[in-house]
């Protein structure tokens, strides 16, 4: 196989980390992951020791970082219960990506992502300064460690992203573009977002699926090739804005057929680069 334009992953928690390495990984055919953690009491200096071992020589490039409490993924109950918008979780979650961005620092890791919550598109909606100013805090710590710290795609418009990223002062910050969640939110196609998004991007979730026709529920994610996404036009937009970060492949499924699935995304993430050379 030639080399990659792109680094090709998938997620890894940190608890597989530790337990298996990344043999399994790279026995899939690839060349990097984006390491998982949700429970800031993982991140211990014995638990960065290993991880930092675990990870030599496979290049991992991103994280993805997460809060404790409730967490619902849905239109009714996910703004009252999702990221650093509901104020009774506020202060325990900032402290806990604080810690968590910290620790994927230290094992060498320069980026990492989270879901900031149901970002207000209205900006004058007090709440949206009260993110703002989460963001902008967010910002600073990953400045004085020399880190990049990026709000995944999904839950607001494009352009309401981009807008809280500039107005929290852009520097230090990225978007991890998930193609899918666009889609599931009911919130964009992919396509249109890289636009909207231009360098921002810094990283990809590699993920399908399709509108929501339930106002309650999510649209279905569906295995990468079967859904709405169109991935070789995404790829070429981003080649065109000079992207250089990882493919990282998500399917939100357990078991062999997750698997089979990233196993051909993989082969279809291939022969899409390939078409681009």
């Amino acid at each position: 196989m030639s080399k990659r334009k792109w680094p090709v992953g998938t997620i890894i928690s940190l608890s597989d980390l530790l337990e298996r390495g990344v043999g399994p990984l790279r026995d899939m055919g690839l060349d990097t992951c984006q390491v998982s953690i949700w429970d800031d009491g993982q991140c211990t200096d014995e638990n960065a020791e290993k991880a930092a071992r675990a990870l030599e020589g496979f290049g991992a490039m991103t994280s993805i970082i997460g809060w404790p409490g409730p967490a619902k993924w849905n239109f009714i109950e996910g703004p009252i219960t999702l990221g650093l918008l509901p104020e009774e979780y506020r202060a325990r979650r900032m402290e806990a990506l604080i810690r968590e961005m910290t620790f994927v620092n230290e094992i060498g890791i320069p980026l990492s992502c989270t879901h900031l919550g149901f970002i207000p598109e209205d900006p004058n909606n007090p709440l949206y300064s009260v993110m703002v100013d989460c963001l902008r805090r967010l910002a600073d710590h990953a400045g004085r460690l020399g880190h990049v710290f990026c709000l995944e795609t999904g839950q607001e418009t494009p352009i309401t992203l981009r807008r809280a990223i500039e107005d929290a002062g852009a520097e230090h910050l990225g978007i991890n573009l998930d193609t899918a969640n666009l889609l599931l939110y009911g919130k964009a196609n992919p396509v249109d977002a890289v636009d909207m998004f231009g360098q921002y991007v810094r990283s990809l979730h590699v993920k399908d699926g399709e509108y929501p026709t339930d106002p309650r529920r999510l649209g279905k994610e569906m295995p990468v090739g079967q859904g709405r996404v169109d991935f070789p036009e995404v790829l070429r937009k981003l080649d065109a804005l000079g992207f250089a970060g990882p493919l990282i492949i998500e399917r939100e499924i357990k078991g062999p057929q997750q698997i089979e699935d990233i196993r051909s995304a993989i082969a279809l993430l291939d022969a899409w680069m390939e078409a681009l050379a």
